[in-house]
């Protein structure tokens, strides 16, 4: 019999292999650490192709072989427990059970007998395409693929015919039998709860790759006319205009078409692979860090919400490929209307977008149609994707987030929605925007071109190589927590039938939409390119010497590795000397060579636009920045007073830069750069806790290049403060615009080439900050006054900045 089944998995391999392609997502770390110790696979089908492509993904994993033997003291084991057969082919007959419960608790009662087996036993889900069921009973070929839990044979031939090159195989943590056996029992009672368990997680796995059943274009109109909410506005706007209900509707239905997807798991799969060839031409890598926490997620229920900060149209693709590549469904996107143009728009829709308006402009029915649409699409447990700063930033920094979806979000649990909602930020980082030279042009003042089909196919025409391209999954937030600790009573305000807009929610949802932003910054991607921005634009002529410039690199990658403006961030690995070779590769600097050596620089274009990426992670390097620039101001400064004023300084750009540090996280993080700085013998520390920096030309050039990062930023607080100091009391309206001029007029005084160094909702955005931080009140006309701290402020401000400036700004 065993011969046989050899036999028949032998001659089965060659097909497979021709039709079987499989994509293998692992959550398992470390399975091989205790190699003596024997690793089971527990599956959900008794299936030969299931096995044989459990066999190849194994093998790519340097796993065991799944049809093989374990011995344990002496006797043989399947090294698979299979939960379920298929089903028969003829309907009356019943399908026989599997021996998965009789293998599992011999294995556990193998436990019993030997304390120092510890065996491992690794759920492996074989996922065969990403079909979901549907809404319709009619027979398609999606649901003859699709719908059967535990297919026959012959449903399963046509599945591996069709699916089998979109295979998806989930290794799951592996289990330790030791820890069931001594916490759990080793009766059969245990062995069948853990089989129960088993069966649930991989369903829970199945629906997170798949999706839940997918209603059609005209079910979620019909369900939309249905909604008590929209029924209510089409009867008020009928009598409001005196117009028929039919009228109304003919309106509704052509927003809804507007707005609707038409998710299509072909176009996606075709879509999937055109991306795959093309990222391939496009970067060098896509870099994914902390993915593992959306599969959690997912398989535990939750309704994933994915907000991305937004730097290109590539953001659209890059990130709903990774999301597919991660072995988890295509969320819903919402995207801006001025996409929807022929051809794009038809191919979004088949892709699960849905589109925008930029603004309602107090069209109640749009307005309405377009939230119950959003809370139709929670209530169905679609997962869904919007960019919060509603367009890409053209500087590279995160932009002030816009609130509209994130209170309609909050408004669908006030539906009576009962699965958690939970926000994913999501950092995307590029070494090169395809749009970055179009950005500096806008921000000069050209006109905004609308979108076209081939304005993105001359963007990737020339296929040239991008650099790394980086996809960061930060901290997951849930908003049921989020509203329990904000507003404990949030649950009153919930109406399935009429969900109105309670007095909280607007204040509610500012402080979620920053921590939203302040979340993607924490998540931050450190790259070649934005460092050697970040240290060129630190220098006076925007150049260095090659060599100066790999220690530099070195210098700011060791500052992050031993004091980390986060756990999120991620760093490179390599050195700096490998870095700035792979930027010269990507055509970022400008090399030329004399007598001495290479020369890096910045040419006049480059200079520009090197400032968006330099942006991408500017708010990294605060309190490094902040600490050295005392350093170098001070010949000696106290622990305690260098701590105080680091806080303070952070504080006042915090909202400015979207810094999630809280004053003891600065503490923190100054301690640890004063301990690395300390052990690098750039400073050091007397006996009485003052520090000062070391005699070394050498190492104090890289104390100096990291203390011009924060240049700007301490020019604009130096000039908000002076003429706080000097000119009130004065209205905020004026002291904004008297700022801004004296911004344009350091910019030219100190070739400052940056639009948001004179942005007049950034000196508004630090003006705000300053007054929520009591150096500025209002006097009983509503002016604006130096409270009785600004002194404080002021002088700290002022002795971080050069005296040139202080001059410029005093004139």
């Amino acid at each position: 019999m065993l011969a046989l089944r050899s036999f028949f998995y032998l001659l089965l391999k060659f097909p497979l292999k021709l039709l079987v392609r499989c994509k293998i997502i692992t959550d398992s770390q470390n399975i091989t650490d205790q190699p003596n110790q024997p690793i089971f696979y527990i599956v959900r089908h008794q299936s030969a192709s299931d096995l044989l492509a459990l066999q190849s993904a194994c093998k790519k994993q340097n796993l065991p072989d799944p049809l093989g033997k374990v011995t344990i003291n002496g006797e043989s084991f399947n090294r698979t427990l299979c939960l379920a057969k298929s089903t028969p082919l003829c309907s009356w007959r019943k399908s026989s059970k599997t021996t998965a419960t009789a293998q599992g608790l011999a294995l556990l009662n193998q436990h019993v007998i030997d304390e120092n087996i510890d065996a491992k036993l690794i759920p492996a889900n074989l996922i065969w395409g990403r079909t979901p069921t549907k809404e319709r009973k009619n027979l398609n070929i999606g649901t003859l693929l699709a719908d059967q839990e535990s297919p026959n044979w012959l449903r399963k031939f046509f599945i591996v015919l069709f699916l089998g090159r979109d295979t998806l195989v989930r290794f799951s943590e592996a289990f330790s039998l030791r820890n069931i056996s001594d916490n759990h029992g080793s009766d059969e009672a245990a062995a069948h709860k853990f089989l129960r368990v088993a069966r649930f997680h991989f369903h829970r796995q199945t629906i997170a790759a798949k999706g839940p059943r997918l209603m059609h274009r005209k079910q979620m109109f019909t369900a939309l006319f249905a909604n008590p909410s929209v029924k209510r506005i089409i009867s008020d706007e009928a009598k409001n205009k005196k117009v028929s209900e039919a009228e109304i509707k003919k309106k509704a239905l052509v927003m809804m078409n507007e707005i609707a997807g038409d998710y299509s798991v072909s176009w996606l799969r075709f879509g999937e692979i055109i991306l795959h060839w093309l990222w391939k031409r496009l970067y060098s890598a896509i870099k994914v860090s902390n993915a593992k926490v959306l599969r959690k997620l997912a398989q535990d229920g939750h309704e994933i919400i994915y907000v991305p900060c937004h730097r290109s149209h590539m953001d659209y693709l890059l990130l709903s490929y990774v999301i597919l590549q991660e072995g988890l469904v295509m969320p819903r996107i919402a995207a801006g209307i001025n996409l929807n143009f022929w051809p794009a728009g038809t191919i979004f829709r088949k892709g699960g977008a849905f589109f925008i308006r930029r603004s309602f402009g107090g069209n109640r029915l749009y307005s309405t149609i377009f939230r119950e649409y959003l809370g139709l699409l929670f209530e169905r447990g679609y997962g869904v994707k919007y960019y919060t700063e509603g367009g890409r930033s053209r500087t590279g920094r995160v932009l002030a987030p816009k609130t509209g979806m994130l209170a309609m979000t909050i408004q669908s649990l006030l539906r009576g929605i009962d699965r958690p909602l939970t926000l994913v930020p999501v950092y995307l980082g590029y070494e090169h925007v395809m749009e970055v030279g179009t950005y500096h042009k806008e921000l000069s003042g050209s006109e905004k071109k609308g979108e076209s089909m081939f304005g993105v196919l001359k963007a990737i025409k020339s296929l040239r190589n991008y650099g790394n391209g980086y996809v960061n999954f930060g901290e997951p937030m849930n908003i049921n927590e989020f509203l329990n600790k904000q507003v404990p009573d949030w649950k009153d305000s919930i109406d399935p039938i009429d969900p109105q807009k309670p007095s909280w929610l607007t204040p509610t949802v500012n402080v979620l939409a920053d921590q939203v932003m302040e979340n993607i910054n924490k998540s931050a991607a450190l790259n070649g390119v934005a460092l050697i921005a970040l240290i060129l634009h630190a220098s006076k002529n925007k150049a260095l010497s090659k060599l100066e410039l790999e220690t530099q690199l070195d210098f700011f990658l060791n500052i992050q590795r031993q004091a980390p403006f986060s756990e999120q961030l991620t760093i490179p690995e390599e050195t700096g000397a490998e870095l700035l070779t792979h930027v010269i590769s990507l055509n970022k600097v400008t090399i030329t060579e004399d007598s001495f050596g290479s020369l890096v620089s910045l040419s006049e274009t480059a200079n520009t636009e090197m400032r968006y990426y330099r942006n991408n992670i500017l708010h990294t390097y605060v309190v490094p920045a902040l600490v050295c620039r005392l350093l170098d101001k001070h010949s000696k400064i106290n622990q305690d007073e260098l701590v105080i004023k680091v806080q303070n300084v952070t504080a006042l750009l915090k909202e400015d830069l979207y810094l999630y540090q809280d004053s003891t996280h600065v503490e923190q993080q100054t301690l640890r750069v004063l301990t690395v700085l300390k052990e690098m013998e750039i400073a050091k520390q007397t006996k009485a806790g003052f520090w000062s920096l070391s005699d070394d030309v050498g190492l104090l050039s890289q104390v100096h290049a990291m203390a011009e990062c924060i240049d700007e930023s301490l020019q604009r607080l130096a000039i908000i403060t002076s003429l706080t100091s000097r000119l009130a009391p004065l209205s905020k309206r004026d002291l904004e615009t008297k700022v801004v001029a004296i911004a344009k007029r350091l910019s030219v005084l100190n070739n400052i080439n940056a639009p948001e160094f004179i942005d007049k909702r950034a000196q508004s955005t630090l003006i705000a900050t300053i007054r929520e931080q009591g150096y500025i009140d209002l006097d009983d006309d509503g002016l604006l006054i130096a409270s009785s701290t600004m002194a404080e402020i002021k002088a700290t401000v002022i002795n971080l900045v050069d005296i040139e400036v202080l001059q410029s700004i005093a004139r």
